[in-house]
């Protein structure tokens, strides 16, 4: 069985965690990381102490539904997560690391813009 991390939970949530397949299971939000735990198979956890994680963006449509987030790592990558109430999950994870660090994700064609300028940037 794994040892959670945190002394003290702030916040339990049904998530799902997308890694291949995705997995269903609960987010942890205490005082030391954030966590996940999968239902089915306890070998499958992710642990991400605070002073590890970069940034949390939230993929934000029509300006007030957000379906998913990511969590950076600084040295591990990314982690993508879909909770119950992913805006009560964020307002969890601000109380732990700036607000600065909670950013939304490009758009669709803000996305396309940026690949056409750069590709036009390195050929000049």
């Amino acid at each position: 069985m794994v040892k959670s991390m945190n002394t003290k939970v702030e916040l339990v949530t049904s998530a799902t965690y997308f890694v291949g397949l995705s997995s269903n299971g609960k987010i942890m939000i205490g005082d030391k990381a954030f966590e996940y735990y999968d239902d089915r198979n306890p070998n499958n956890y992710v642990q991400i102490p605070w002073n590890e994680v970069d940034k949390a963006i939230a993929a934000v449509y029509f300006n007030r539904w957000i379906p998913r987030f990511i969590i950076r790592t600084k040295r591990n990558g990314q982690f993508r997560f879909s909770a119950k109430n992913n805006k009560k999950v964020l307002r969890a994870v601000r109380n732990h690391i700036p607000a600065d660090d909670i950013v939304r994700s490009l758009t669709f064609f803000q996305g396309i813009s940026r690949g056409i300028k750069r590709i036009f940037t390195r050929n000049n």
